[in-house]
């Protein structure tokens, strides 16, 4: 019950075209494979890079960019799509703002060598993202992705920030949490690496954060970026004191690699100095006036 995830430390690039953009990405999941890993993360934004191939009109304008990407969002997938079942991995690949039904979501697809398996949408907004840049809540439905070593969830960026998604997930068998996130500044990053520790305390689960680095100066959307990224679990027997498995230097473009043994969690939940999973399932949040569905996708 053991899986080796990377996270990537992810600098926004600038490219030529869609080929050289693909190449790119290759070259970072040959790199992750090349270190044994089987779960690849990649943050939140990360596909926002693919505006630097349209004209200026298009990079200067942060409502038309997220338009224009929708042209190539089916080869944006089938480029997961064939590096995951190439070497067998599992990708969540970076967040792609999507256009459906005339709301913009930011949805964060994962891939496995099956193909799609599934997605998760961003639940809250940060204030850029819903006064600035037109990207709405999306439909409140968890995905619960499963697999032989254990079951994750995607909590993106400012969801982690809140309990409710991570409870859930956790409650219905997930023992990681997968947070990919965008921040321009440290505040921005502490508040999801508080956010991620407080879940992983909560849940006495895996979190893990992948976030984006560096300046991209011809992009008003994702033009300055700060984060680390980081693995976290709860404090308790057989883990870390601190809760603080592995971190990366912040600003340090590359992939932090962790091999997690998810029979830990299963002790602590269920022999724990404390039981927190157990007692946090004593209580529930909701949104008052929407439901949540909660689907189960096999990887």
């Amino acid at each position: 019950m053991k899986i080796n995830v990377a996270a990537a430390q992810y600098p926004i690039t600038e490219h030529k075209s869609f080929k050289d953009w693909q190449a790119h990405i290759e070259q970072w999941v040959a790199e992750a494979v090349k270190q044994d890993a089987q779960l690849l993360l990649f943050p939140e934004y990360g596909s926002m890079e693919l505006v630097s191939i349209f004209p200026q009109e298009v990079r200067s304008d942060i409502r038309l960019q997220v338009r224009e990407l929708q042209s190539i969002r089916e080869e944006f997938c089938n480029v997961f799509y064939a590096l995951a079942k190439k070497w067998d991995v599992i990708i969540v690949a970076p967040s792609f703002p999507v256009l459906e039904e005339g709301n913009i979501h930011n949805r964060a697809y994962v891939f496995s060598q099956k193909g799609l398996v599934g997605f998760q949408d961003k639940f809250f907004m940060t204030r850029f993202e819903n006064e600035e840049w037109g990207i709405q809540s999306g439909p409140k439905v968890l995905t619960l992705f499963e697999a032989s070593w254990g079951s994750f969830g995607v909590q993106i960026c400012y969801d982690v920030e809140f309990s409710m998604g991570s409870q859930l997930l956790s409650s219905a068998g997930a023992s990681m949490i997968l947070a990919p996130s965008c921040t321009e500044a440290i505040r921005g990053a502490t508040r999801v690496h508080i956010g991620a520790r407080a879940r992983a305390l909560e849940a006495q689960a895996y979190t893990v954060v992948s976030q984006t680095i560096g300046d991209a100066p011809w992009s008003p959307a994702v033009d300055i970026n700060y984060g680390y990224t980081a693995f976290y679990c709860t404090p308790d027997l057989h883990l870390p004191e601190e809760g603080i498995i592995k971190t990366m230097p912040p600003q340090t473009a590359g992939w932090l690699i962790q091999s997690l043994d998810f029979t830990d969690i299963e002790s602590v939940r269920n022999n724990g100095q404390v039981l927190n999973f157990r007692d946090h399932q004593r209580f529930h949040s909701r949104f008052p006036d929407e439901d949540i569905l909660l689907m189960r996708k096999q990887l």
